[in-house]
C-alpha cells in the first residue's frame, strides 16, 4: 500500500495497477488517525481512498459545541469540495479510467448523503449514521438554520439522488431519531436511483468507532463493512 500527505487530505492506493476510487468524509472531528485507518482499511479492500480534511483551509478549528459547529458549516462550500476531491482522485494514476464513490460518517454521512444528490458523477454512495433533518437530533438550532448555510435538509435531497445508495443506522442513535430515519426511508421509495437503508438493533451513534468502547459494536461493524464494499465493488468498477 502507498499512502500520503496530499492537497485535498490522506490518500492511500494498492501498490500497483489502477483501481475504483472512494472519497472519505470524516465525523465532525475531523480527519483524525482513525480517520486514516478505516482509509487504510478501505485502500486493503482493492480502492483507491481519498481520506478528505473539510477543514483544511480554516484558520481556527476549535470544536466546543459539535452541534452548533456543525450549524455553522456551509453544505453548498463542502459539497462545491468533495466533488472537487472526487474529480481529484478519479484523475490519479491510481484510479484514472475507474469509477469514484462517496462514503461519510457522523457528519461526513450526511455530506456522502447530499454529496450523492448532486451533480458530482459519483458512481455510489454510502452514508454511515448520516445527519437528516434541521428540526430534530443535533442540527436543531432553536433560531433555526441559517438558508445560505443549510438550504435544504438531507431529508429533502434525496429527489435529486443521481447515483445508488446504503445507508447505516442504530436504532439507538441519539443524534438521529428512529422518526428522521422513517421519513428518509419512505422518501428513498420515491428517489430516481435505488437506495438500501439497513438499521441495526442496539446500535447508537459511532457504532463503526473502535476508538470509542462506548460507542463501537465490533460484530455490527463487520457486518456493515462487509456489506459496505460488497456493494462499493457492485456499483463503483
Amino acid at each position: 500500500m502507498h499512502s500520503q500527505d496530499v492537497e485535498f487530505g490522506y490518500l492511500a492506493y494498492p501498490d500497483s495497477g489502477t483501481h475504483p476510487g472512494v472519497v472519505m468524509i470524516h465525523d465532525v472531528w475531523g480527519l483524525t488517525d482513525h480517520a486514516r485507518d478505516l482509509a487504510n482499511r478501505l485502500c486493503d479492500e482493492g480502492f483507491a481512498v481519498l481520506a478528505m480534511n473539510l477543514y483544511r483551509s480554516f484558520s481556527d478549528v476549535t470544536i466546543k459545541n459539535p452541534g452548533e459547529w456543525m450549524r455553522s458549516l456551509s453544505d453548498p462550500d463542502l459539497i462545491a469540495d468533495i466533488q472537487s476531491g472526487v474529480g481529484f482522485v478519479g484523475a490519479h494514476p491510481a484510479c484514472v479510467g475507474h469509477d469514484v464513490g462517496v462514503i461519510g460518517f457522523c457528519m461526513g454521512g450526511m455530506y456522502a448523503l447530499l454529496a450523492a444528490c448532486a451533480p458530482s458523477g459519483l458512481a455510489a454512495s454510502v452514508a454511515f449514521y448520516g445527519l437528516l433533518s434541521h428540526e430534530h437530533g443535533i442540527l436543531h438550532g432553536e433560531s433555526g438554520p441559517d438558508p445560505e448555510l443549510k438550504p435544504r435538509q438531507p431529508l429533502d435531497a434525496t429527489s435529486d439522488l443521481s447515483c445508488p445508495l446504503l445507508c447505516f443506522f442504530g436504532d439507538q442513535d441519539q443524534f438521529v431519531p428512529m422518526t428522521d430515519i422513517d421519513a428518509l426511508r419512505a422518501n428513498l421509495r420515491r428517489a430516481p436511483k435505488p437506495a438500501e437503508l439497513v438499521v441495526y438493533e442496539g446500535a447508537g451513534h459511532a457504532f463503526m468507532n473502535d476508538t470509542r468502547p462506548d460507542a463501537f459494536r465490533p460484530e455490527i461493524a463487520e457486518q456493515a463493512w462487509k456489506r459496505m464494499v460488497a456493494f462499493f465493488r457492485e456499483h463503483v468498477s
